[in-house]
């Protein structure tokens, strides 16, 4: 259902926190004013909104929002893909009717976003052309976790040499990164549930169920060993990891910070990290599995199926 406020001009839909931060019912459809492109920037009319853990994660109570400089009210999401409608003084590298794709930080799931051009993927937002062939809901899932994924395996940097372990490999992070490290010849082994093993097949990884007995069971299936390892979902693969004889410059986590091993981070991924990723799945070298799309009045829905953690791909909201 969708909210109205008192405005003297054009409106857009926007999901917002509006009352409290919380859980998916705290999430409002509301009616905003249509933001302008000040200078340096562009509005894009959004078609397609993305969603990631990280968007529940820091919106999920009050002092999680203030820890990421949230207040209310505040929007919801951060991937998104559309068309450039406006563009600010000084910028050059745009057009109005550009198909472009990024991150606008927690505001992601409205008709209109602002972001600063090029920028950066944090709080000013950023905007890439959308490569021709590269349809709108797969645009719009690749901004977080893509960079996420090539800031670990910059990290890592495997190798036609490595057997890599990659924990939570059928997350929206590791659909990535266990493809980018098969593009770079590195055998993969992943980890997930028994019922994600054909999902990991599928993207090239050999499967593994986590939980008790993982060394045991990787040892069965690597021999030879394996040599670097990330965990893009908490610790314990870094502790499987280093038991069998992985050293920490080898490894990486997103989620968990771990004494001697370094962390990826999204808003450090390599210059031009996103455009290469996205022009890896507009020549099909990389694949983007899109588990479900929503229309933007069932946001309820969508949050609660992506926050389950349980989904085998990406959940898209549709704007257009």
């Amino acid at each position: 259902m969708t909210t109205s406020i008192s405005s003297t001009g054009p409106t857009s839909r926007a999901v917002q926190f509006v009352e409290s931060f919380g859980g998916p019912g705290a999430l409002v459809l509301h009616d905003v004013p249509v933001p302008t492109a000040g200078p340096g920037q562009v509005r894009v009319r959004v078609t397609a909104a993305g969603l990631n853990p990280m968007d529940w994660f820091m919106t999920s109570d009050a002092d999680a929002a203030a820890r990421f400089g949230l207040s209310l009210p505040c929007g919801f999401g951060n991937d998104y893909a559309g068309v450039v409608d406006a563009v600010g003084e000084g910028v050059t590298e745009f057009r109005v009717g550009d198909r472009v794709f990024g991150g606008a930080f927690s505001r992601s799931v409205a008709d209109h976003v602002v972001v600063d051009a090029p920028g950066h993927i944090g709080k000013g937002g950023d905007v890439h052309r959308t490569p021709e062939g590269l349809e709108d809901r797969v645009a719009a899932a690749l901004s977080i976790a893509g960079c996420t994924a090539a800031a670990a395996v910059a990290v890592v940097d495997p190798g036609p040499s490595d057997t890599l372990l990659v924990g939570g490999a059928g997350g929206g992070v590791g659909v990535f990164a266990v493809q980018l490290a098969r593009l770079a010849g590195a055998r993969v082994i992943g980890t997930g549930s028994a019922a994600s093993a054909d999902a990991l097949r599928a993207l090239g990884a050999v499967p593994v169920t986590y939980g008790e007995g993982l060394a045991d069971r990787v040892r069965d299936l690597a021999p030879d060993g394996i040599t670097a390892a990330m965990d893009l979902h908490g610790t314990d693969t870094i502790e499987v990891a280093r038991e069998l004889g992985v050293p920490d410059s080898r490894m990486t986590t997103i989620a968990d910070v771990v004494d001697g091993i370094r962390p990826a981070n999204g808003a450090n991924a390599e210059p031009g990290a996103i455009e290469e990723i996205a022009r890896l799945v507009a020549e099909g070298r990389l694949r983007v599995p899109i588990a479900a799309t929503f229309p933007v009045d069932e946001i309820h829905a969508a949050v609660e199926l992506q926050a389950g953690r349980h989904v085998h791909g990406k959940v898209v909201i549709d704007l257009a």
